[in-house]
């Protein structure tokens, strides 16, 4: 009986990674197939605005999968990598032969400088307006979250000892409010940065307002480590000890444990609830201890050997079971953040220059060290979260499209060379010093942005196997 109940919750087990990973290497070519669709459509459509001929209109890199030929000569590609796509344009710099006066005059290089200058910005605007249109209708079809409840401070944090009760309800965040938790949250990152104090509004249990101010100066800004040391957590309703599903060789397999089982007592002593379970067994790793659990209406009890694992560096225990979540729990602490057509339109655009603006400055204090690298993601953490967000739902995946849509606008806008950041850095000189930058200062800066892109998507990457084997 045992083994056939492992080998079914190994079955379920190899079941759920493969759902996992159908649906994150489908979120990510759906989304990377927006996403750079959209960009590069940006280039062709003000390309074509300004009388440029685009000569291929390619999503993705390599062996052409599909192509066909439009009325107006432009040739439409997908290839086989779907990593990017780019617009070729008719330019008489890459023309083996000369070209006709009809030609020139379609050609990208024989444009004004504030053509050109649009043609190349017109990429990462399209990615801002999508992620504004995204944000909009999010907005309107309503955002399942929670509501900003929060617990009392843990000690050694920089709001232990304030007077903030358990269930106390965050309503603002300098004047800003914060009708969701995953709202309050940005807020809070968003005025670390800008501001020396929070002063936040909250609402205790009884209904009376209060102010609490904290400084942010002794705070890093680094979103892990921010949240932990501020001190302001969401209020988790107590959740029974009890067993939803038991992981196959585990060491609660080994004690003989059940789904369904309720743990009741720890060597004689009552265990309230999971959140106090799980804490005891992190903090014992290797301890045998005797349990008192009720099986079908009944007390028995068993022994169990607490397992032992490596996180962050850590020795802590485990169990290697799932907690029966009651259904209703978070009933009452859930909510649906709607808006208007008119208002989510005006918040479209605030969120979409806020998300810019913040990733902006996450990247200033990436270079002055205020912020880990280990905050960049390559495409095997963008495409786990694609699959988490698409499997979650509509809401959950436009918001992930929306967030990597302003991601992408702004990479693009770097003055890096390779990017169109780096074409306009050189539009910007050509227009200071009356010629274009000569093809000699191009090549080497095409060769310095080529290295600088290696290295980031090598960190990227790194960091994407640290997480996923680290």
């Amino acid at each position: 009986m045992g083994a056939r109940l492992r080998n079914r919750a190994h079955r379920r087990s190899e079941i759920h990674s493969m759902m996992s990973l159908i649906w994150s290497i489908a979120g990510f070519v759906v989304a990377i197939g927006v996403l750079v669709t959209f960009h590069e459509f940006g280039h062709y459509w003000v390309a074509r605005r300004c009388g440029v001929r685009v000569l291929r209109f390619s999503v993705g890199f390599g062996r052409p999968l599909w192509q066909r030929q439009m009325k107006n000569g432009t040739e439409l590609v997908i290839a086989a990598i779907p990593l990017g796509g780019y617009v070729k344009m008719l330019d008489e710099r890459e023309s083996d032969t000369p070209l006709s006066a009809q030609e020139q005059s379609e050609a990208f290089n024989r444009k004004p400088l504030w053509a050109r200058s649009a043609i190349v910005a017109a990429g990462p605007v399209f990615n801002f307006l999508l992620a504004a249109a995204f944000y909009w209708a999010i907005h309107v079809m309503g955002v399942p979250d929670v509501k900003p409840v929060v617990d009392a401070p843990p000690p050694d944090t920089a709001l232990a000892g304030s007077p903030i009760a358990p269930e106390s309800v965050l309503r603002s965040v300098n004047g800003k409010a914060t009708p969701t938790w995953t709202r309050a949250r940005l807020t809070i990152l968003d005025q670390a940065m800008a501001s020396d104090t929070l002063r936040l509004e909250l609402e205790s249990p009884s209904g009376a307002r209060q102010q609490v101010s904290v400084s942010t100066q002794a705070l890093p800004v680094d979103p892990e480590p921010l949240f932990q040391q501020l001190g302001l957590v969401l209020f988790q309703p107590a959740i029974p000890p009890r067993l939803a599903e038991i992981m196959p060789d585990s060491p609660a397999a080994a004690a003989g444990l059940q789904a369904g089982d309720l743990v009741v007592a720890r060597d004689g002593e009552a265990v309230a609830s999971w959140s106090e379970w799980v804490q005891w067994l992190r903090a014992n790793p290797g301890e045998q201890t005797e349990l008192t659990i009720a099986r079908d209406g009944r007390q028995q009890t068993v022994m169990l050997e607490v397992g032992s694992q490596i996180a962050d560096g850590q020795t802590i225990g485990q169990l290697g079971a799932r907690v029966d979540v009651p259904a209703d729990l978070w009933q009452d602490r859930r909510t649906v953040y709607r808006e208007g057509v008119l208002e989510a339109a005006v918040t479209g655009v605030q969120q979409t220059y806020s998300v810019a603006w913040l990733t902006v400055r996450m990247m200033g204090r990436m270079l002055v060290g205020d912020v880990s690298v280990d905050n960049i993601s390559g495409p095997v953490q963008i495409a786990q979260f694609a699959g988490q967000t698409a499997a979650t739902g509509l809401v959950s995946y436009l918001g992930f499209l929306a967030l990597i849509s302003v991601s992408l606008g702004v990479l693009n806008l770097l003055p890096v060379p390779m990017l169109d950041g780096g074409h306009l850095m050189y539009y910007l000189v050509e227009a200071i010093k009356g010629s274009p930058v000569s093809e000699r200062a191009q090549l080497v800066g095409q060769q310095l942005g080529l290295l600088m892109l290696a290295g980031l998507m090598g960190l990227a990457f790194y960091n994407d196997l640290s997480r996923l084997f680290g």
